[in-house]
């Protein structure tokens, strides 16, 4: 029998899996997947200074070719100023209300509900997954990554995987996502010469030396983009001094900021340019620079071919439109399983995730499983290998 997306939507978002909890998310989804014959891992990774995450692995098949689908049961906080318990799945004027009906228990919940109905056609020519990790809302450390190092060591291979974050723009499936920037935080420490102000000559000023590289770095153009990305982006995201007192000059000024870079770079490449940027003000100004930085992704793009196609012609086939292609956005889980198979990212609209008052047509919803049944559906007849 096939599957609700809507009534396993509501039962997860009823589960309040805000990072790292769980709250009963996987047992939901482990209580639908095991009746359609899947076979279900709960998977605990833990490291020094984390938080333990759970997370579920479930697969129906053993041969090739294995299409995965996956995403994450875990939710930002809800916040304040929601006009209805954030975690009562309230359906009210065809809209479902609650904190994940966008990102991304309806993703979820569609994809199970698409499962179920091919499923119900018969076992497919190959294998069904889903890597579901309860850490993509938060560090990224115990989820995605070390499922796939889990994998590996099985000895399992994905051969495609889509991710169902909410990707699209306006409606379900308008948007493909082949690949997505890269991320590096950046934070930069001037040292000088703490003094009084009545006395500047006898102190060094690292605001103004600050304020330069600051000036220097953010009115350079990176790039002007690629075929298949946006230009570069740098944006200062803190400047501070931590001085309360009018009177003295402080020893040390900071500032942070992050680059969203396209194939044009690597974090090598980066790291090495705003080191050569901080080093010229160095000699002009006799301050002591310090930098480092934190990479959470890379650049990365799934070339168009007969993976996106097939993509692409099942969403057509639903909606009647086919979706654009786009790089753009912030990071996802993507960027790990990049590295282990050819993966885009297809899901609902995301106007309202992460925002008091997330919501999602329930019309949208069962569109999705619509998508999703007709890629699996096609995926199996004529497999993009």
């Amino acid at each position: 029998m096939a599957l609700d997306p809507i009534e396993l939507a509501q039962a997860l978002i009823r589960c309040p899996s805000v990072t790292p909890a769980d709250a009963g998310a996987l047992a939901v989804l482990e209580t639908a997947l095991k009746p359609l014959g899947f076979t279900c891992h709960r998977l605990r990774f833990e490291e020094a200074g984390t938080a333990p995450v759970e997370n579920l692995y479930a697969r129906i098949g053993t041969g090739a070719p294995h299409f995965c689908f996956a995403g994450h049961s875990d939710v930002v906080p809800p916040g304040d100023g929601w006009a209805m318990d954030p975690f009562a799945a309230v359906i009210e004027d065809g809209v479902l209300h609650g904190r994940g009906a966008a990102d991304m228990k309806t993703g979820v919940a569609a994809f199970v509900a698409a499962a179920s109905r091919v499923l119900e056609k018969g076992a497919p020519n190959g294998s069904i997954s889903l890597l579901i990790t309860g850490d993509e809302e938060g560090p990224a450390i115990n989820g995605t990554i070390k499922m796939l190092g889990w994998l590996k060591e099985r000895g399992e291979r994905l051969d495609h995987c889509v991710v169902g974050e909410p990707t699209a723009q306006a409606r379900a499936g308008d948007t493909l996502k082949i690949g997505r920037r890269g991320s590096i935080n950046f934070r930069v420490t001037v040292t000088g010469v703490q003094g009084h102000v009545g006395y500047p000559q006898k102190a060094k000023n690292p605001i103004p030396v600050l304020a330069q590289l600051v000036t220097q770095l953010a009115g350079h153009k990176l790039d002007s983009g690629t075929e298949h990305f946006d230009p570069s982006t740098l944006a200062f995201t803190s400047m501070d001094v931590g001085n309360a007192t009018t009177n003295v000059i402080p020893g040390e000024a900071r500032a942070a900021f992050n680059i969203r870079f396209n194939d044009r770079h690597t974090p090598a490449s980066l790291v090495a340019w705003v080191q050569d940027q901080a080093d010229r003000v160095v000699r002009e100004s006799g301050c002591k620079i310090a930098i480092t930085s934190q990479t959470s992704g890379v650049a990365f793009v799934t070339q168009p071919g007969k993976f996106t196609q097939l993509v692409s012609d099942s969403v057509a086939a639903v909606t009647g439109q086919a979706p654009v292609f786009s790089t753009s956005g912030g990071t996802s889980d993507a960027r790990f399983i990049k590295d282990h198979c050819p993966v885009v990212e297809l899901g609902l609209a995301g106007a309202t995730m992460h925002k008091t008052g997330e919501c999602v047509p329930v019309a949208e919803v069962q569109t999705l499983a619509d998508i999703y049944a007709a890629l699996l559906t096609a995926y199996f007849k004529n497999p993009p290998l």
